[in-house]
């Protein structure tokens, strides 16, 4: 009998499932400089929200968190993961923290800040203060949904195609160079081209006890920008367009930005408040579309796979380090210099620490978690290892890598390659990682 109940347990069989779900404010307080202007905040649209899954399958504790702020990066992102885990005692190994990557919210880099902050003239920056408050905000929230553990035996996917959302940023224009077509663009020759290599399809996994769901989460790939560059807190058409979903089913909804490092709107967005409307109600149409093909099946056992992935940081021009020391001390240098040159540094000194990636599989569902921004090839190609699977891709996990670009991107051109903090020849490390996370 003891033999057999230790079997019951490797494949989880006969173990209750249960789950919670947590969300708290993370919108900085009025007045605070916030990315991307570092103008004082004046407007909150809608406040930023951390929302979260916390599973247990009787053996482990895991937690899916995704925070509407731009980026966490560095010692920011293990130090969410950290207190997220204490808090419901789950192992640092099994929480996976992720950003939808608003640029009207926090970019999350307590190295940068407390660089910027041992300076005697620093740029306008938000405080290491808030982003450790946050921290501990987001890991008692999550500690208080453990009074509200219910259990769950489904799991649910879907996935539709969304219409005239995402394009790919990184446009040719002859002799093997690319130009940039933004998160808005008012181009009318960029504009025209075609949309490129996208993954137009936005994925929906259901957590649910019977029929009942429990918890969706959606996985699309662009970046999540309408217009953006003055002091205002918003969640972006994503954001709001999973808030509504939310409202509409009473099913608390949490929505994770795939690869889209070089996918934004820019084909289809001038950058207007009326056209965000369009964008809000296209990207809506798709969550409701996937969520209409959901299927259920049983909820098997889960397996989550993780590795450390160390990536060289580049050591050419403005990426030496002294080059950017040399921004960062320059206090007649315009704000976002300044902060590149912080940033720069405080990738530097985590070269040893390596990045984190895992995967967790349930049955044939794998829920990949990557860092930085990645382009949508490393999307495609995780597809294409599994294509007998379901497979839902959350990249933004550390972004202090910032774009993690395909080595043939820098020969190209285009914006991406000047604002990775990587080296060229990461492709092949970071294509074996997805190989042995989805092995």
């Amino acid at each position: 009998m003891n033999a057999e109940r230790l079997e019951r347990a490797r494949e989880g069989k006969g173990m209750e499932k249960q789950l919670a779900t947590f969300c708290c404010d993370v919108t900085p307080p009025l007045g605070t400089p916030i990315y991307s202007s570092y103008k004082p905040l004046e407007v909150i649209e809608q406040p930023l929200l951390a929302k979260g899954v916390v599973l247990d399958d009787g053996r482990h504790r895991y937690v899916l968190c995704c925070v509407d702020w731009c980026e966490i990066c560095n010692s920011t992102h293990t130090l969410f993961r950290c207190k997220i885990a204490e808090a419901v005692g789950a192992d640092i190994e099994r929480v996976a923290v992720q950003t939808v990557h608003q640029h009207t919210a926090p970019m999350g880099d307590i190295d940068t800040s407390r660089l910027l902050e041992s300076l005697d003239n620093p740029p306008p920056h938000t405080p290491s203060s808030f982003f450790e408050e946050s921290a501990e905000r987001v890991a008692q929230a999550a500690k208080r949904c453990l009074a509200n553990l219910v259990p769950f035996d489904r799991i649910g996917t879907g996935q539709a195609k969304v219409d005239r959302v995402a394009s790919n940023r990184r446009v040719p224009i002859g002799d093997g160079k690319v130009g940039f077509r933004g998160s808005s663009c008012k181009d009318p020759k960029l504009r025209e081209m075609p949309e490129g290599t996208i993954d137009p399809m936005l994925k929906t996994i259901t957590f649910a006890s019977g029929d009942r769901p429990l918890v969706r989460m959606h996985y699309y790939a662009t970046h999540p920008q309408s217009f953006y560059g003055d002091p205002r807190a918003s969640i972006d058409f994503p954001g709001m367009a999973r808030e509504k979903l939310q409202e509409k089913e009473g099913v608390f909804q949490i929505y994770f930005n795939g690869c889209g490092g070089d996918i934004a709107a820019g084909k289809y967005n001038d950058g207007s408040p009326p056209v965000r409307e369009e964008l809000l109600r296209r990207l809506y149409a798709g969550m409701e579309a996937s969520v209409a093909s959901t299927r259920l099946q049983r909820a098997g056992a889960f397996k989550w796979r993780r590795l450390g992935l160390e990536l060289e940081p580049r050591n050419d021009g403005p990426f030496a380090e002294a080059a950017a020391r040399e921004r960062m001390l320059d206090e007649k240098a315009a704000v976002l210099r300044r902060e590149d040159g912080a940033t720069v540094l405080a990738f530097h000194a985590r070269r040893n620490v390596p990045l984190e990636l895992s995967a967790l599989r349930i049955g044939n569902v794998r829920i990949l978690h990557l860092p930085g921004e990645m382009m949508i090839d490393y999307q495609i190609f995780a597809q294409k290892l599994r294509p007998d699977d379901f497979v839902a891709v959350a990249a933004y996990a550390d972004c202090g890598t910032g774009y993690i670009c395909l080595e043939r991107s820098f020969a190209e051109g285009g914006y991406e390659p000047t604002a990775s903090l990587v080296v060229p020849n990461s492709e092949a490390r970071v294509r074996e990682a997805i190989r042995q996370l989805l092995r």
